[in-house]
């Protein structure tokens, strides 16, 4: 069971970049996925998240109206739409799933147990 992130880069502030996470192995039916990022030092932070069943999204305060992620259940992919970039956004950026389970939280890193390898972001001003 892999997850594989890519579509990270340099750019500049105002640019757009779009992640992309391919799974394999396995089907990710009934799981949420979503992406998070960390900066050196700080905590791994969730960016935005997107159920199986509903595809309803959820987002970072800090990333609402700028990021839209997606899922095509069909090719096992989740993406990451990101626009109007700030250098606040560098970070590496990792993709997750999360097995259904109603009892936990959502936005919780520690609940998310197959993780891709990072995706560096970086946005110069």
């Amino acid at each position: 069971v892999q997850l594989q992130a890519s579509g990270g880069g340099l750019v500049q502030a105002g640019d757009s970049l779009r992640l992309t996470c391919q799974a394999s192995g396995r089907t990710f039916s009934g799981y949420t996925m979503g992406w998070f990022r960390q900066t050196p030092g700080q905590e791994r932070e969730l960016v935005a998240i997107i159920l199986w069943s509903t595809s309803d999204t959820h987002y970072a305060d800090s990333v609402k109206g700028r990021f839209t992620i997606s899922r095509d259940n069909a090719k096992n992919t989740v993406s990451l739409q990101m626009n109007s970039l700030k250098p606040e956004d560098t970070a590496v950026y990792y993709c997750a799933a999360r097995p259904f389970n109603p009892y936990t939280s959502l936005y919780s890193p520690s609940e998310y147990t197959v993780w891709g390898q990072g995706t560096q972001v970086t946005v110069s001003s």
